[in-house]
């Protein structure tokens, strides 16, 4: 078992099938079939299931899959090590942040880091928490940033500290900036939230749902929408209520396109955790970045306010 099977492996089973990942490494399919037949016959066991709609991890594949991420993340770590030897502040970073987190404000603090590490090449992408860990845990971002946090032990979480969350809505709404004593006032009202899905399930998705519920209120009716930006859309719009965090909607309120309900028997926060793998090697730019984001972001994104 070597590098190349294992990342043939996991090209297979990321871009699910031969022909995707043959095109991927620029292979041909059946040098790939034949890498991973190879594969198969050192292990004594299939890899992959053939189903009617494409290909599946089989038992043995699912059970060699985080075994072959940690594999190659580790080579990576080899990789990166080694050149860090020349230069300490060159190379590849990658940053995974959740969409909600990367407002503007976060741009002053990777422009300061970009100032004094002109040799790194720094790459930023959006996703949701859960995939944050993924890319992480895969090697394929070197920090990540999310809410909340998971239970992997293949992964260091360092706690930022915590975000509010706000009930937002319609500036045209009849509650649009006022304050009003329980949750039981918006019982009726229709909310809007990211669908649930199995995995990837964002934290404040059902977050109001189960509030709801611990209250003893029953369930409220909601439209499931899978984007963040046409959710806010939807709410100014005057189509439904949304419970956002605070940085998610910062820009839309200081517009004013955007409102907030003061409910004053709720109180939400959530927690944000800069997060890199356990054991894994970090650079000494991508410290210095944890660094920075460990002192500087929190206040990037929701400002100190004043009294």
């Amino acid at each position: 078992m070597d590098a190349e099977a294992l990342n043939t492996f996991l090209t297979i089973h990321r871009q699910r099938g031969f022909s995707n990942a043959a095109r991927v490494l620029n292979r041909t399919q059946p040098a790939i079939s034949h890498r991973i037949s190879l594969l198969e016959q050192e292990l004594g066991m299939p890899l992959f299931e053939r189903m009617s709609n494409g290909i599946a991890l089989s038992q043995a594949g699912r059970v060699l899959l985080p075994y072959a991420e940690r594999a190659l993340a580790a080579l990576q770590d080899a990789e990166r090590a080694v050149r860090a030897l020349k230069t300490e502040n060159a190379g590849p970073l990658s940053l995974a942040v959740v969409g909600t987190l990367a407002s503007t404000r976060l741009t002053a603090i990777l422009k300061k880091f970009a100032a004094s590490h002109r040799s790194v090449d720094l790459a930023l992408q959006t996703v949701r928490s859960t995939e944050v860990s993924d890319l992480v845990r895969r090697g394929e971002a070197t920090i990540g940033i999310r809410y909340d946090r998971d239970r992997s032990p293949d992964l260091q979480y360092e706690r930022l500290g915590v975000e509010r969350l706000l009930v937002v809505c319609s500036t045209e709404h009849a509650l649009a900036a006022r304050s009003i004593e329980s949750l039981a006032e918006l019982v009726e009202e229709r909310w809007i939230a990211f669908p649930e899905i199995p995995g990837q399930r964002e934290i404040w998705a059902s977050h109001v749902f189960s509030i709801f519920q611990t209250l003893g209120l029953g369930e409220v009716d909601w439209t499931p929408v899978d984007s963040l930006t046409a959710q806010k859309r939807l709410v100014e719009a005057g189509f439904g209520l949304a419970l956002m965090t605070e940085s998610g909607v910062a820009e839309e309120l200081a517009a004013g396109t955007l409102a907030t309900i003061d409910v004053r028997d709720l109180a939400l926060t959530i927690s944000i955790f800069i997060v890199t793998r356990r054991d894994g090697f970090l650079s000494a730019a991508a410290n210095r970045l944890r660094e920075q984001l460990g002192t500087d972001y929190l206040d990037a994104i929701v400002p100190r306010r004043h009294a």
